[in-house]
């Protein structure tokens, strides 16, 4: 059996993978214990999973951070917008359908301009999950940051915050904090390619 390769830390954001998944929103990145994903190609990336080409050929290869930075992007490795979106997803990863759109706005803006706004919606993530998370709803908060515009994303947690406030609701009560955040939430899922239908899983 071939041995998994042993490198250290080969990507300086490993919050966005080489290939586009928006790593840093993952319910596996904010596991707790052994099962927690570091991010791509993050610390011990490459003791927990297998060997990528996307790896191999742009960070390894070519020293890049991600596909959107390489002049052969969109290459073959790469399926279509349409197929994309058509991938079934899993409540334990980040949305295929942000794949396209993350690679093109890097090659757009460069890389550093991409992390600096996915920043803002890990932020709002953390938020989510220190003040509303009742043990079931991390799929769902993960989720609607990478799918739902960073001011949507806000404006739900501030109405939520609001509410909670207002409804006197004790602090220990997760699960009717987590309901009022998950309404507002799906209140402000709108537009194309903006479909929630999983986070309640």
């Amino acid at each position: 059996m071939a041995k998994k390769p042993t490198s250290p830390v080969v990507k300086e954001y490993p919050t966005i993978g080489v290939c586009g998944l928006d790593c840093g929103l993952c319910p596996r990145y904010y596991t707790a214990g052994p099962s927690r994903c570091p991010g791509c190609a993050g610390p011990d990336f490459f003791h927990k999973h297998p060997s990528c080409s996307f790896i191999t050929c742009a960070v390894r290869n070519k020293s890049l951070e991600a596909c959107g930075e390489c002049s052969d992007f969109p290459c073959a490795k790469f399926k279509s917008e349409k197929e994309y979106g058509q991938v079934k997803e899993s409540s334990s990863y980040p949305p295929y359908r942000k794949v396209m759109a993350n690679l093109r706005a890097i090659k757009e803006h460069g890389i550093e301009a991409f992390v600096k706004q996915q920043a803002k919606r890990i932020k709002l993530l953390e938020r989510m999950l220190a003040h509303f998370d009742d043990g079931r709803s991390k799929s769902c908060y993960c989720r609607s940051a990478a799918l739902l515009d960073p001011a949507a994303l806000e404006s739900a947690l501030d109405a939520a915050t609001r509410k909670v406030k207002a409804d006197r609701v004790p602090p220990d009560d997760a699960k009717t904090k987590a309901r009022i955040l998950r309404d507002f939430l799906d209140d402000r899922a709108v537009g194309p390619g903006v479909t929630l239908s999983l986070i309640h899983i």
